[in-house]
């Protein structure tokens, strides 16, 4: 039996193990951050205009309406205080129980000890309180323009999110109690997790959010059975193997966005939309697009287009020995794809027999909460950044669109690596999120100016490329279009006017529940998430979702109905490649696994 001398001795060494830990974690955390790159302060939050406009509207709001900011602060003063006097009165009566707590839900504070405890349910309750007269502050002020307003909104709650007690040791009860739990242990691990990150990015804190060594791509995510049947310097070509005995006759192209890689729509077995599209009896061809270093400087949407959207079409149509093809575009692929079938329409050519797009945006007049990083202050810096350095580096892409959803993509993951010491999960849908691209510095600056500041394609007087003046209006084929209804990057009702808004006579919209990436990857088999449509595309978003039907259920089945009528009859499976196109790697390539470089 362990004696208490024994015991305490036991103790003793283990502390002095982590005591030496930390002293060596600390040098390497001061290495680590001695290497952070300088970056341009424009990348790193708006510019002081908009900080003068805010000030300035609000002295307006002052001297114009003097009661309302009065009562403003009456109305918050007197909640803060007479939550402090309960609190007070509570303690004094020798209760040791928070008041009643009127505070809205939040995750952030879900644990029981937010809500039992006195002092950190006070602490909760004081900053949820701040918070709310903090954000009606920002929207109750009325000499401000709107696009202002929105991003004075955005950024003001980019503050009070990072301020959360949740996201500090000293007032987050769940990681002071895993540490007295764990003796200390679990701090020593958030430390050892904390400067990994800081190394493995040269210096800069990017949260890993997935347990890196779990997956291994071509093994178990980005698995479906294929081979690389054409390469060139922008994007090699996938086709899948079939799994049926005879497929459609007319083959499917996919074109993935290359701001992420292809492989989010191959993730693993159960949730792969690749796979399922095959099972379904179909040629499915999909495009990995190189990952640009700074060589890919001068590569613009015109390289995109053709020696990616035209050549890729031509290669997969002298495959399948077939003069018509189908086609997809995600994102900024969709955005792309359109762009190239107006140009087909002005060349003649009919190489398309009908077109999807996932999350696509056209019309830019409504640039929804991406918005706030698309005005001058920013894109001046991307400008530069890309002028600097060639390309535009996925370090910069990958922060703005995680703190879009900073609490879910950033504080919590934090919270729970450095805080309470816990490893990655093993999650593969964030194993591909960090698993990020750059992009072309003219391509960057060209889709960012023309298209999303000045909407050139569908609003303006259209969009100049290869001598041509190219429309929204020329895309005229049959298609079908997949919206988000929560998406915070393609915002739906955006993409609904997009649609509109081109000059196909056969048009169908359907708009799916959750996320840009969760409403798109949503397998039959999950029964997650439903389903809206309506064929009337002639009203606005709000009455189109008024009208629309409900279904249960993934969207998947319903778009291949539609698709398998724009397919043709059956014909014998079609084997990847051919004698001029003999295979040149197995999925999912090469490109898909090289190292980003800049």
């Amino acid at each position: 039996m362990t004696t208490d001398q024994e015991y305490s001795a036991a103790e003793q060494d283990e502390l002095a193990a982590n005591l030496a830990k930390i002293e060596a974690l600390s040098q390497r955390l001061v290495s680590a951050l001695s290497q952070q790159r300088h970056v341009d302060p424009s990348l790193h939050g708006p510019g002081q205009d908009l900080y003068m406009k805010a000030t300035s509207a609000y002295m307006t709001e002052v001297m114009k309406n003097p009661a309302k900011i009065f009562e403003h602060q009456v109305n918050f003063w007197g909640k803060t205080l007479k939550h402090y006097i309960e609190a007070q009165q509570a303690l004094a009566a020798g209760k040791l129980q928070p008041p009643e707590d009127h505070t809205p839900e939040d995750r952030r504070f879900s644990g029981e000890l937010w809500q039992s405890h006195p002092y950190f349910n006070f602490l909760k309750q004081q900053y949820l309180m701040t918070s709310q007269a903090i954000n009606d502050a920002v929207a109750d002020l009325d000499y401000l323009d709107p696009k202002d307003k929105q991003r004075l909104s955005y950024f003001t709650q980019q503050i009070v999110d990072m301020l959360s007690p949740a996201n500090f040791l000293g007032t987050n009860p769940e990681a002071l109690q895993r540490a007295v739990e764990t003796e200390g242990k679990s701090l020593v691990s958030g430390l050892e997790n904390l400067v990994r990150d800081l190394e493995a990015n040269g210096g800069d804190l990017i949260v890993t959010l997935a347990d890196k060594d779990a997956f291994t791509l071509g093994e178990n995510i980005g698995a479906s059975a294929g081979e690389v049947v054409y390469r060139n310097r922008m994007f090699e070509l996938i086709q899948y193997a079939p799994t049926t005995e005879t497929v459609h006759r007319t083959p499917l192209l996919i074109f993935p966005p290359w701001i992420n890689k292809f492989y989010i729509l191959d993730l693993k077995p159960a949730n792969s939309l690749i796979k399922w599209i095959v099972d379904q009896g179909y040629t499915v061809f999909v495009v990995s697009w190189v990952n640009p270093d700074a060589s890919y400087a001068d590569v613009g949407m015109e390289e995109y287009i053709e020696e990616g959207y035209l050549e890729a079409i031509r290669e997969v149509k002298a495959i399948s020995g077939e003069e018509k093809v189908n086609v997809i575009g995600y994102c900024i692929a969709g955005t792309t794809l359109s762009l190239t079938l107006s140009l087909m329409k002005k060349r003649g050519d009919k190489s398309i027999r009908s077109a999807t797009f996932f999350t696509t945006l056209t019309d830019f007049s409504d640039q929804g909460e991406v918005g706030v990083f698309l005005q001058d202050d920013f894109v001046d810096g991307i400008e530069a950044e890309c002028n600097r350095s060639g390309v535009l580096d996925s370090y910069f892409m990958s922060r703005t669109f995680s703190f879009l959803r900073a609490n879910d993509l950033v504080y919590a993951p934090a919270i729970r690596s450095y805080m309470m010491g816990d490893p990655p999960p093993a999650f593969d849908l964030l194993y591909w999120n960090g698993d990020g691209t750059n992009l072309p510095g003219k391509m960057a600056v060209q889709y960012l100016r023309g298209l999303c500041q000045r909407d050139e394609f569908a609003s303006g007087e259209g969009f100049e490329l290869f001598g041509e003046t190219l429309s929204v209006k020329d895309v005229d084929l049959p298609i079908c279009a997949v919206a988000c209804e929560t998406d915070h990057i393609a915002a739906w009702k955006s993409s609904y006017r997009g649609i509109q808004k081109m000059g196909s006579k056969q048009k169908t919209f359907i708009l799916s529940q959750s996320g840009h990436i969760a409403g798109i990857v949503n397998p039959p088999s999950k029964k997650k998430y439903g389903h809206y449509t309506n064929e009337d595309m002639s009203l606005s978003p709000e009455a189109w979702l008024e009208g629309a039907d409900f279904s249960h259920g993934s969207w998947w089945p319903r778009w291949e109905e539609w698709l398998k009528r724009r397919s043709g009859a059956q014909v014998p499976a079609r084997v990847p490649g051919d004698s001029k196109h003999p295979p040149l790697a197995p999925a999912p390539g090469t490109y898909v696994t090289a190292k980003r470089t800049l």
